[in-house]
C-alpha cells in the first residue's frame, strides 16, 4: 500500500484553517496526513480587532481554538521560514529556538499578510500596529497609560502630547480603529478628574484623496462626516514624512507631537513568498484561477499571500486581501487539492463580493451588503451580525455576543493589563518580519 500524501498548510488564518477543516471532510486518513504550521494555536479573527483595542471585547472572544475546529490534522507550532520547491520542503523554526525541515507532498501557503512598513524614518521603531492580537492587546494597554499619565501630568506641552492620537491608513482597519478608541477615551476621559473629552485630539491621516474608496463615495463621505461630528482630525492626500518618540511629522509640513501613531497604512504579503523561486505579482504569489502556483508542481497559495485572479470581475484584476475572500479561498483549494491528489481537474475560485461592512462603534456604521448602501443603527446591526455568521464556531459567537451585551450594559472598564510589558513594541518584534532576511 501507498503512504499517505503529505498535505502541508503554512498559515493558521481563515485561509489555512478553512482548508484544512474542509481537508478534513474530504479526505480519509489513508489518503492524507494533514499538517498545520502556524506560530499560533488559534485563528484569528482580525475583523474585530479594533474591538479588542477597544475593550468591548476580550481577546479569547476573536481567538478560535484550531483543536477545536481541526481534529485529525497535526499542528506544529513555528514560523515558516523558506519554501524548497525543488526539495519539496519547509524551513520551520520553533518557537523555542532552533529550525527542522517539513517535507511535503501538496503545499498550500496561506501565510497571510503584515503591516506595509514604507521606507519613512521611524516607523518601524515608534508606530504601533493592529494585525496581532498581541497588537490590540497592547495598544489598548499603551492608550489607557496616556490617559492616567496626562491626568497626573504637570507640564502643559506634556497634557498635550499624552492625549493626542495618530491613526495613519483611511481603509477598514484605520477607520474602525479610530472610530472605537476615540469613543474609548472620550468615554476615559470623564472618569478622570482633571481630563475632559474634549482636551482628547484625535488625527485620522490618509494619503489618499477619501476615506474608504471600496465603499463608494456616497458611504465614504457619511463615514467621514460622522467622524468628524465627533471631533476626528481626517486629513487626506496626506502622509507620513518622520517619527520620533514623541513627535510626527506631516507631508503637509505640520509636525504633531504625539506618543501614540497607529500604523493601519495598508498591508504586503508575508515575506515566506519571497523564499519562493517564483513569480510575484504586487508582491504577492501568481496564481492560476485555480490556485495552483505556476511551475511548481503541488504547491498552492490563497488568502493576502497570493494573486488569484478575479474572474466576477472579468480576471483582469486579482481579489482584493479581505477575510471573505480568504475564507471563501480556503474551501475552494481544498477541493482542488483533493482533485489533484486523485486525478479529477480542479475547479477555478470564483466568488462574488457579498458586500463591505464598516463598524464606526456605538450605533454608527456604515454597510454595503449585495450593493445596497446602508448607514446608522441599521448598517451597524448588519455589520454585527455579518460578524457574527462569520465567526466559524458557535463558542466564538456567544464569547462575542456576550463580551457585546455586557458592555452596552455596564459600559467600559479603564483597566491595562499589563501582559505586554517588558517587551519591544515594534511592529517587527510583534509581527516577527524580523525573522526573515531583508534584501
Amino acid at each position: 500500500m501507498s503512504r499517505p500524501s503529505r498535505i502541508v498548510v503554512l498559515g493558521g488564518g481563515f485561509a489555512g484553517v478553512e482548508c484544512l477543516h474542509r481537508l478534513e471532510r474530504l479526505l480519509t486518513p489513508a489518503e492524507a496526513t494533514l499538517i498545520l504550521v502556524s506560530p499560533d494555536d488559534y485563528q484569528l479573527y482580525l475583523p474585530l480587532l479594533p474591538h479588542v483595542a477597544a475593550g468591548l471585547l476580550t481577546p479569547q472572544s476573536v481567538a478560535v481554538s484550531i483543536r477545536r475546529r481541526l481534529r485529525r490534522t497535526h499542528y506544529l507550532p513555528g514560523f515558516a521560514l523558506a519554501v524548497d520547491t525543488r526539495a519539496k520542503q519547509v524551513t520551520v523554526r520553533r518557537r523555542e529556538g532552533g529550525e527542522r525541515q517539513i517535507p511535503y507532498d501538496h503545499l498550500v501557503l496561506a501565510a497571510g499578510s503584515t503591516t506595509r512598513m514604507f521606507d519613512i524614518p521611524g516607523v518601524l521603531e515608534h508606530s504601533f500596529g493592529m494585525k496581532t492580537l498581541a497588537q490590540a492587546a497592547y495598544l489598548r494597554d499603551h492608550v489607557i497609560h496616556q490617559l492616567d499619565r496626562a491626568a497626573a501630568a504637570t507640564d502643559p506641552a506634556e497634557l498635550e502630547r499624552r492625549l493626542r492620537f495618530v491613526v495613519v491608513g483611511g481603509g477598514y482597519a484605520g477607520v474602525e480603529t479610530a472610530a472605537s478608541l476615540q469613543l474609548l477615551t472620550s468615554s476615559g476621559a470623564r472618569r478622570f478628574p482633571r481630563l475632559d473629552p474634549a482636551m482628547v485630539d484625535w488625527h485620522l491621516v490618509d494619503i489618499a484623496p477619501r476615506l474608504l474608496p471600496e465603499i463608494g463615495d456616497r458611504l465614504g463621505t457619511k463615514a467621514m462626516a460622522i467622524l468628524r461630528q465627533r471631533g476626528i482630525q481626517i486629513s487626506l492626500n496626506t502622509t507620513v514624512r518622520s517619527l520620533a518618540p514623541d513627535t510626527v511629522e506631516l507631508t503637509d509640513g505640520r509636525i504633531l507631537p504625539t506618543n501614540t501613531v497607529v500604523w493601519t497604512a495598508g498591508v504586503a504579503a508575508s515575506p515566506l513568498v519571497n523564499t519562493l523561486d517564483t513569480d510575484l505579482l504586487r508582491g504577492r504569489l501568481r496564481t492560476d484561477a485555480c490556485m495552483a502556483v505556476p511551475g511548481t508542481p503541488g504547491v498552492f497559495a490563497v488568502g493576502d499571500a497570493a494573486a488569484v485572479p478575479d474572474l466576477a470581475t472579468g480576471g483582469d484584476t486579482i481579489t482584493p486581501p479581505t477575510a471573505q475572500h480568504s475564507q471563501r479561498q480556503g474551501k475552494a483549494v481544498a477541493h482542488n487539492v483533493a482533485a489533484t491528489l486523485r486525478g479529477t481537474p480542479p475547479k477555478p475560485y470564483f466568488h462574488r463580493d457579498l458586500g463591505l461592512v464598516v463598524d464606526l462603534g456605538g450605533a454608527n456604521a456604515v454597510s454595503k451588503p449585495l450593493g445596497v448602501e446602508l448607514s446608522g443603527p441599521t448598517a451597524q446591526l448588519v455589520a454585527r451580525g455579518y460578524h457574527c455568521m462569520a465567526l466559524p464556531t458557535v463558542a466564538a459567537r456567544t464569547r462575542v455576543l456576550v463580551n457585546w451585551g455586557i458592555n452596552a450594559l455596564t459600559g467600559e472598564d479603564f483597566v491595562s493589563t499589563g501582559f505586554q510589558d517588558g517587551r519591544p513594541d515594534t511592529l517587527p518584534s510583534f509581527e516577527r518580519t524580523d525573522l526573515y532576511p531583508t534584501t
